[in-house]
């Protein structure tokens, strides 16, 4: 490998030295450029002339401000020299040229063609990177964007701006056929002074964007690669001596009770003569009193002046996640004559975010980062979110417990922000810069972390996040980037922040141990490693900034971390990756789909397939079943067991600033699945930290044969509130009551009589029922009661040691290391041996399958009864060492289409695994066998069931088959085969959406002991944790289930519940 690993590093250099015999473009390749005329990045503000406008802050309604949002013409070239050298000339005829809408990515509107990749750089397939170089500038896609807009003559003596949202990878502005300026950051505003270019009246604004340029090399995040301006455009008036930035810190005194309030405030002056201002503050409570306010006069000899102002807030509304009490700050500029000339609001909160003794406090709390990692996605529109799309995820989150948001890996619409501080997130803020496929090595010509030709472009990132963001109090923590190395260039960023904000921690994955990050904020840290870490270490605190990677059906053993995060101080959480499903809405022939990675472009435009999908949510921001995984281990309330003979459980609230007495408790007692017991629990004042006992009536509850009884407990919302309606479930919990008594065994002798006669088949009947079995495989191949076909075109039960492979599972190559029991399960067996016997009033027959290549034994043993009844035992017995996992040990069998109906007692509603199961409670459940597919953008194994006692197929008119556990079972009921979810060997080379699983004429049912878990600690190939694995065992494995034809729900109801 070592000998392989050299060869590839020296044709790669070969590579990169013949890459380009060319200058390097000078404004495309050159990171000494950054911007040109680009104003210095400032906190998010609006200018308005009035107090009285600015406290509604409504820009549209501001006689400042012009929005730019809207269609614009568009023409697009590949290859500069292509380039259009007129398209800015206003006396240029572009009436042939297309519409476009801004916002928008122009590859979702058909100009050039989404790429998805992960670490390389897609204008360099075959990774022979030449940083600043983009490769071939003959396929560099270039758009021009043109638009007129109009200046109102009020605006003639004052300071006119443009302000870009988002520009991708670099765009050039002009105005009026003049040019202005650009930047190379693309995720964060891009504003212009246009002062000198515009008249009142008509101007013409364009925009030379280009796809790639040296800025892509620090945009080598894990997503679409699109570009165009995907964010809003406008332009807005300030008069010329105005409020160009200001950073107000409102943080809490020692005690976290009073608040700390410190101003610095920077004035321009555009008028080139001296300028005196009154310059004034006011602090704002959500019922409109003022709580602090002050002025200030300062004449502005130069162009700038600072000015600053201190206060103290007695007992002030603190803001956390929990409670995100908010402040209006409201700036007011006056001139002599004492006339508003400009005024501004905000919202602020008053908090700390600090590290002391290890730890991550917020107002003086060690919170814990229930989080998900974000990125900033539309199904339809690409990398163009409007605030609807926000509110939905903020929402969702809500529901799910979420209260921390990583912006992976770029800094979020200005929007955003404010919509955290309103609705209470924490918020880790990270620069625009991820050069991952650079790699990480610190050598000369290496990383661009440690490459001083790069320091500026890293400095210049980081600026503009903190400016833009620095007054939100949301944002508790900054980030320096994500997978980019560590470095001179990252010492530098940390020591800016630092320069800027005493308080704020500061994260960097890439650090480290390192001294340049105050949280270490590791990947993908399994449970054991973050356990080890907390052993060792207490001088800091580790929160992941990605785990539980959500690809496809995964998120397996999140309680497993979180029972080790809550058992130690310096463990404090983690953000999950990542939050939804980067699918693009597509269609084809086969109808409608979710696209990913391969899906768009000729043959060879670099992939990393599916890849990209792996969030919390589908597309379109709808519930997948882990997402409700999500929502249990992260729940801020405990339930826990204390004395239930007695009734008594402990109830904790794991909140940190939220009294339980601001919900509702109720509880309901279930009996074998169905409600016989409901109670509210009284008024619960449990502080933050705290716990109290309950007691819950268990009275006169008596046990009975085959029932069990559990207890469920609820918390709601009383009132509808940041973002949760009224009556939500914040938190459950079920627990099992020591209130059970034997099953009832089920009296054989009263089966009836059962005759058999042997051949090519070994038949056998009784009672309204029919059976055979092939003499050579041991498969039944009919199965008939009261005359109706319980088995499809023969497929009777046969082993099955197979599941189509998740996304975890090809990760650590499952396909290729457990081959040999997909092997097995696939091909018709044949039994070494098929012995018949009447055994009392029943017919046994044992079948003996020798699985030669996995030096292994399958047992079963049928046992047929006069009425139908067929108790299944089956055995798995391996004598090798070197035998790989089994996927998953049971009996696979398919039944009529018409079963249509399924009702079980065990885990649910919705699909759980060995290792994702705390969510689902144990109920009986019904739903249908289409309802059980779960469409996953890659189709995978899905719809599996745990803890299953007993489960039912049946037909509309209740006839059908239940299969009663001797203990408990898993099983599947899908309308598909397996094979039609199984992508083979590589799964990206054999691309499937769910428009290729159209429901089959028939049920495949699944029986097992068990399947191993989902998994999704990490990307990069662990299998699922041993306690969710199944080894081959020279012991065996051993499992029984009873089939039971049934014709009605109350035969399902009297035959359930006994013993076989």
């Amino acid at each position: 490998m070592k000998k392989l690993l050299i060869i590839i590093s020296i044709f790669l250099i070969t590579l990169n030295s013949e890459a380009q015999n060319r200058p390097p473009h000078p404004e495309l390749e050159n990171p000494a450029i950054q911007g040109i005329n680009k104003e210095l990045p400032r906190a998010s503000f609006n200018s308005y002339s009035s107090r009285e406008l600015a406290l509604k802050n409504s820009r549209e309604a501001s006689d400042r401000f012009s929005s730019l949002n809207g269609t614009w013409k568009f023409n697009f070239v590949t290859g500069v020299s292509n380039r259009i050298m007129n398209f800015a000339d206003v006396n240029l005829d572009i009436s042939g040229w297309d519409d476009i809408p801004v916002p928008s990515n122009m590859e979702m509107h058909g100009y050039g063609y989404p790429i998805y990749t992960n670490v390389g750089y897609e204008f360099y397939p075959h990774w022979n990177f030449k940083p600043p170089y983009i490769n071939d500038l003959e396929k560099n896609n270039i758009g021009y964007y043109r638009r007129d807009f109009d200046i109102p003559q009020s605006w003639d003596d004052m300071q006119v701006f443009v302000y870009f949202g988002s520009i991708k990878s670099v765009g050039f502005v002009w105005v009026n056929g003049q040019r202005v300026g650009m930047s190379k950051d693309s995720k964060t505003p891009q504003e212009f002074d246009i002062t000198p270019y515009v008249k009142p009246g008509k101007n013409s604004i364009a925009v030379e964007v280009f796809r790639w340029s040296d800025a892509s090399y620090l945009e080598c995040q894990d997503f679409w690669r699109l570009s165009g301006i995907p964010r809003e455009v406008f332009v807005y008036a300030q008069p010329k001596v105005r409020l160009r930035d200001f950073f107000a810190k409102a943080t809490l005194d020692e005690s976290y009770v009073n608040g700390v309030f410190d101003l610095d405030v920077e004035l321009k002056n555009h008028t080139g003569n001296p300028a005196l201002k009154s310059f004034s503050y006011e602090i704002i409570d959500n019922k409109g009193m003022s709580v602090a306010t002050d002025s200030k006069s300062i004449e502005i000899v130069d162009s700038v002046g600072h000015l600053n102002f201190k206060a103290t807030i007695p007992a002030v509304d603190a803001w956390t996640a929990e409670t995100p009490n908010l402040y209006t700050l409201l700036l007011t500029s006056k001139d002599v004559s004492g006339k508003v000339t400009e005024a501004a609001s905000i919202k602020i909160g008053f908090r700390t975010s600090e590290i002391k003794n290890g730890q991550f406090l917020v107002n003086g709390k060690p919170v814990l980062i229930k989080g998900v990692n974000m990125h900033e996605f539309c199904p339809i529109n690409g990398q163009v979110v409007d605030e609807e799309t926000v509110m939905l995820d903020l929402q969702r989150m809500k529901e799910l417990n979420v209260n921390a948001i990583r912006l992976s890996h770029y800094p979020q619409p200005s929007f955003f922000y404010d919509l955290a501080d309103k609705y209470g997130f924490y918020v880790v803020d990270e620069a625009n810069i991820e050069s991952h496929g650079m790699g990480y090595d610190r050598a000369k010509g290496r990383s661009l972390g440690n490459n001083l030709d790069w320091t500026e472009a890293h400095i210049f990132r980081t600026r503009n996040m903190f400016e833009r963001s620095k007054n939100h109090p949301s944002v508790v923590i900054w980030s320096l980037g994500n997978e980019a190395g560590n470095g001179y260039n990252f010492y530098k960023t940390y020591l800016f922040i630092r320069s800027r904000d005493e308080m704020r921690p500061i994260q960097y994955e890439q650090a480290g141990l390192e001294w340049n990050t105050d949280i270490v904020a590791p990947m993908y840290a399994r449970p054991h490693n973050i356990e080890h870490y907390a052993k060792n270490h207490t001088d800091r605190p580790l929160i992941l900034c990605e785990y539980a990677h959500a690809m496809g059906n995964s998120i397996g053993n999140l309680k497993d971390y979180w029972e080790i995060i809550e058992k130690y101080p310096q463990l404090q959480g983690g953000f999950i990756w990542d939050w939804v499903d980067q699918g693009l809405a597509n269609e084809n022939e086969k109808g409608e789909f979710w696209a990913y990675g391969g899906d768009y472009g000729p043959e060879g435009t670099p992939s990393d397939g599916n890849f990209v999908i792996n969030g919390v949510l589908f597309p379109d921001r709808s519930i997948k079943p882990h997402s409700l995984e999500v929502k249990q281990v992260y729940q801020n309330i405990g339930f826990e067991p204390k004395n239930l003979e007695e009734g008594v459980i402990a109830i904790t609230n794991k909140f940190f600033f939220t009294n339980l007495n601001e919900y509702d408790f109720s509880y309901e007692i279930t009996e074998n699945g169905k409600v016989i017991r409901t109670g509210k629990l009284p008024r619960l004042d449990i502080e933050p930290g705290q716990s109290k006992t309950v007691n819950v009536n268990l009275r006169r509850i008596k046990a009975k044969p085959g029932v069990e009884y559990f207890i469920i407990l609820s918390a709601k919302t009383k009132k509808a509130e940041n973002l949760l309606p009224a009556g939500w479930e914040i938190a459950s919990e079920q627990i099992k009551l020591p209130i059970e008594a034997p099953k009832t065994q089920f009296d054989i002798a009263k089966a009836g009589e059962v005759t058999y006669s042997e051949g090519a088949s070994i038949n056998i009947s009784g009672s309204d029922f029919s059976l055979a079995i092939d003499s050579e495989t041991g498969i039944i191949t009919s199965y008939k009661s009261k005359g109706k076909e319980l088995f499809l075109d023969g497929f009777g039960p046969r082993p099955a040691f197979w599941r189509a492979p998740i996304d975890n599972d090809y990760l650590w190559r499952m396909q290729e290391r457990c081959r040999l029991w997909k092997e097995a399960s696939e091909h018709l067996p044949v039994a070494a041996s098929v012995k018949t016997n009447q055994v009392g009033n029943a017919v046994q027959v044992e079948v003996v399958y020798n699985l030669d290549s996995l030096q292994s034994t399958w047992k079963t043993k049928y046992t047929i009864m006069g009425n139908g009844m067929i108790k299944v035992d089956n055995e798995l017995v391996t004598s090798g060492e070197d035998v790989p996992i089994i996927p998953r040990m049971g009996m696979k069998m398919q039944l009529p289409s018409d079963l249509t109906q399924v009702e079980y007692f065990g885990r649910g509603p919705w699909e759980n695994y060995s290792d994702r199961n705390t969510s689902t409670f144990v109920g009986r459940y019904k739903t249908t066998v289409s309802d059980m597919y779960v469409p996953y953008v890659r189709p995978q194994e899905n719809g599996h069931r745990t803890d299953v006692r007993w489960l039912a197929l049946s037909r509309k008119d209740g006839s059908g088959l239940l299969v009663v556990a001797d203990s408990i079972i898993e099983f599947n009921a899908l309308n598909n085969p397996i094979e039609d979810f199984d992508a083979g060997m590589n799964k990206d080379r054999n691309l499937r959406h769910i428009n290729d699983i159209k429901p089959r004429d028939l049920v495949e049912l699944h029986i097992d002991y068990r399947m191993i878990g989902v998994s999704g600690d990490e990307p990069w190939g662990s299998p699922p944790h041993e306690p969710y694995l199944l080894r081959p065992s020279a012991e065996g494995h051993k499992y029984s289930f009873t089939l039971v034809p049934v014709s009605s729900v109350r035969d399902i109801e009297s035959k359930a519940i006994l013993r076989y």
